[in-house]
């Protein structure tokens, strides 16, 4: 009799289990970043960034449809290239991914675009500001910075209006980030009745700048713009001072990060390097982002290096579409995600327009002083 008891427990049990198995959805979230190569900092920093809000998810026991929804994160290394990019576009694609945040840089995120499109699988970029990915006309493409033609542009008209060059020069690594902020720059320079007064090109693997520096040295520019990645930037600026190049130095959000200093192996002056990220909080926003940056520090051991912030932003906007949806299918969710509207995250409020760009997006504008980043203003 005891037996057929235990046997009737055990059966009652595991149907319990199984019920409670059924109640729950599992929502995988993809993210892409450069998790290897030169700016594996970077990319290990939006990783890290996913993580985090993905484990805050879990931990709130957030419920979907009236299921509990059990989170997983599903990371890829693009290393950077676009090639590398597409074949991790495919494999989450693959994976049955519920949604994806990435890619870091434009030249990863535009390409990889048109597979999540094509797959119906919506994509929120926290980093890449190239214009053309939110105009390719793919309705699951969203970001949450501001795109190169604000950041661009805004760095431009400041080299004029506020730094006072009188001689600017370009230089930019040819990718789609780099080449495109500094299109973008040199319209704002010429915009505000700026002089260009050279335009170089290099790569976003390059080491040795003497040749294109030398060219420029002798034009004698007083800001040199580039157009690229900190690691490029860093060995760009010992060059600088080798070849006695005093030149402010300026640059968008890929520059503009904690590890510069480092990078550039201690030769920048300070007020020298003046750069913007492509994201911002006033007010009483701040005290948010700096207990984020408290936080990730606590549990990571590391400094924020730019767009974590911006990663765990756009993982809370994704599961918010999906709670309120009623859903985790990409297509039950979308029109939802494209409708966010006021979400308040650490790094200010979400709203997208309707190409999925970030509404009134918000510039920080940055300079370096005792080998630390000092913030100069927000700007929009």
């Amino acid at each position: 009799m005891q037996i057929k008891l235990n046997v009737v427990v055990g059966a009652i049990a595991l149907l319990s289990g199984a019920a409670a198995m059924s109640q729950e959805v599992v929502v995988k979230i993809g993210h892409v970043g450069p998790t290897s190569g030169a700016i594996a900092h970077l990319g290990k920093d939006n990783e890290l960034g996913a993580r985090m809000a993905i484990n805050e998810l879990n931990a709130k026991g957030v419920m979907i449809g009236g299921k509990k929804a059990k989170f997983e994160l599903l990371a890829e290394d693009d290393a950077g290239d676009p090639k590398q990019g597409t074949a991790a576009a495919q494999k989450l694609v693959d994976s049955k991914v519920n949604g994806v945040i990435g890619h870091l840089n434009s030249g990863t995120t535009i390409p990889a675009s048109k597979i999540y499109f094509d797959a119906g699988i919506p994509q929120i970029s926290p980093s890449a500001t190239n214009p053309k990915f939110t105009r390719n006309g793919y309705k699951t493409a969203f970001r949450v910075v501001a795109d190169d033609v604000h950041l661009g542009g805004t760095l431009g008209k400041y080299a004029v209006t506020q730094v006072k060059g009188k001689s600017i020069a370009v230089i930019d690594d040819r990718t789609a980030y780099g080449q495109g902020v500094a299109d973008e720059f040199e319209k704002g320079v010429k915009a505000a009745g700026g002089k260009v007064v050279g335009r170089e090109f290099t790569n976003d693997k390059a080491t040795d700048f003497s040749a294109i520096l030398t060219s420029l040295k002798g034009k004698k520019p007083d800001v040199i713009f580039f157009g690229g990645m900190d690691a490029v930037a860093g060995p760009m600026l010992r060059q600088m001072k080798q070849l006695g190049i005093v030149a402010k130095f300026m640059g968008g959000d890929g520059i503009c990060t904690a590890a510069l200093p480092e990078l550039a192996a201690g030769t920048m002056a300070d007020d020298q390097v003046i750069c913007a990220e492509a994201g911002g909080v006033e007010g009483a926003g701040k005290k948010d982002m700096e207990a984020f940056k408290a936080k990730f520090k606590e549990q990571y051991k590391l400094e924020v290096q730019v767009y974590a912030p911006y990663v765990y932003d756009a993982v809370n906007v994704m599961a918010a579409a999906m709670v309120k949806a009623g859903s985790a299918e990409p297509a039950k969710y979308l029109p939802v995600l494209a409708k966010t509207e006021g979400f308040k995250g650490v790094t200010g409020v979400i709203s997208f327009d309707n190409k999925g760009d970030i509404k009134n997006g918000a510039l920080t504008m940055y300079t370096y002083k005792g080998g630390a980043r000092s913030e100069m203003a927000v700007v929009r």
